[in-house]
Order: C-alpha cells, then sequence, then structure tokens
C-alpha cells in the first residue's frame, strides 16, 4: 500500500543522521588526540578505533543518501544534506589515514607539533557538531557565526603551527627521508582542518540561505 507518511518522511531523521555523523567525526578527533598522546608514552598503536568510527560514519552517510531517495519533503534543500553528509564524512576518513601511516612509521616525529594539530582539529570539530546541532532549533544566524568564527580561528592557528613545524624540518635534526614522510603527516593534519572548515561553510550558507 502506498504510503503518504513514507512518501513525506519524518523531517526529524536527516537531522539526527546529520548531529550523528557529527559525532562520529568529533570522536575521531577525540581518538587522534589520545592516540599521539599514547605515542608520546611509548604504548603500542591500535588504529581499530578509527576504523570503526570511519565505518560508522560511512554507514550514516549511506543511511542519508538512502532517505533522500525515499523521502518527497526534506526539512534542507536535499543538495545541502547531501554536501554536508559528504563533507562530514571526509573528516573521520582523513584522520584514518594519518593514523594509519603514524601507526607504521617508525622515525622520529615532533609529536608537540602534531599534538597541538590534533587539539586544533578536534577544536574544529567540537564546533562543527555544534553548528550542526543547532540547525534543527532554526537557531539564530549570531550562534552560528560565533561558532564559525571559532571553527576560523582553529583553522588559522593550525597554520601557524604547520609554518612553525616547517621551519624545524628545515632547522631541526630529522634526515632527508624523516623530513619526507613528516611534511606528508601535516599536510594531512592541515586538509582535516580543512574538512572541519568545509563543513562549518555549509552549515553557515544553510542558514544563511533560510535567516
Amino acid at each position: 500500500m502506498f504510503s503518504l507518511k513514507k512518501l513525506f518522511g519524518k523531517e526529524d531523521k536527516f537531522f539526527d543522521l546529520l548531529e550523528a555523523s557529527a559525532e562520529e567525526a568529533r570522536a575521531s578527533t577525540a581518538l587522534l588526540v589520545r592516540f599521539l598522546k599514547e605515542r608520546a608514552n611509548g604504548r603500542p598503536a591500535n588504529i581499530d578505533d578509527f576504523v570503526q568510527t570511519r565505518r560508522k560514519d560511512k554507514r550514516i552517510t549511506q543511511q542519508i543518501t538512502e532517505g533522500l531517495c525515499k523521502t518527497f519533503v526534506t526539512p534542507l534543500e536535499r543538495e545541502d544534506i547531501e554536501a554536508l553528509a559528504f563533507a562530514l564524512y571526509r573528516i573521520p576518513k582523513m584522520v584514518e589515514k594519518i593514523v594509519e601511516r603514524l601507526a607504521l612509521y617508525p622515525g622520529r616525529i615532533p609529536l608537540a607539533g602534531l599534538q597541538r594539530q590534533a587539539e586544533l582539529l578536534q577544536l574544529g570539530a567540537d564546533n562543527v557538531a555544534f553548528m550542526i546541532g543547532e540547525l534543527r532549533k532554526g537557531t539564530k544566524l549570531d550562534r552560528i557565526r560565533e561558532a564559525n568564527e571559532k571553527l576560523q580561528f582553529a583553522e588559522g592557528e593550525a597554520d601557524k603551527v604547520m609554518l612553525q613545524l616547517e621551519k624545524e624540518l628545515y632547522e631541526g635534526p630529522y634526515d632527508a627521508k624523516e623530513s619526507i614522510f613528516i611534511f606528508q603527516f601535516l599536510e594531512m593534519l592541515e586538509k582535516s582542518v580543512d574538512r572541519c572548515r568545509d563543513a562549518g561553510n555549509v552549515v553557515f550558507q544553510i542558514v544563511l540561505k533560510y535567516s
């Protein structure tokens, strides 16, 4: 039997899924901070949690895609929901790549600098999760703008840390091979922060559209 309820859907489900995806992105950044601390203490690397977080977020993203195919009316424009879901999924995916390479790499790394980058990444993910949580409420623009400014601050600070670490590579004790691998880690961390910025920008544009 044809179901109008199925056709029009339940608006909350997309907010639920987007918020769940944002929480997985945030969880992955928190795991990265813990991973680097454990590495600094000489503990063995374990990437299973990162893999599970990324897989869980992938399932959430697939649910969003399927929901858009089955639902006639959505609380936000379909293109916006798709763009936001894609931007969120890229965060834990990039974090997993970073950890996979760090777990294999036996050489020296500037742990203090990487830890600072990871903390800024976590700050970015926290603000993204907050912004997405506000979407459900039909939030005022000033609350989203404030969170987005914090996100932009995190990105700016991450860029400063990146420059300082690059300087250390040029002047520090690392050999050529180590410098190449460390630079790759730095680039991936920078891209992770950029992923948070991209997700925040999508939310900001959505709120501007509906304000």
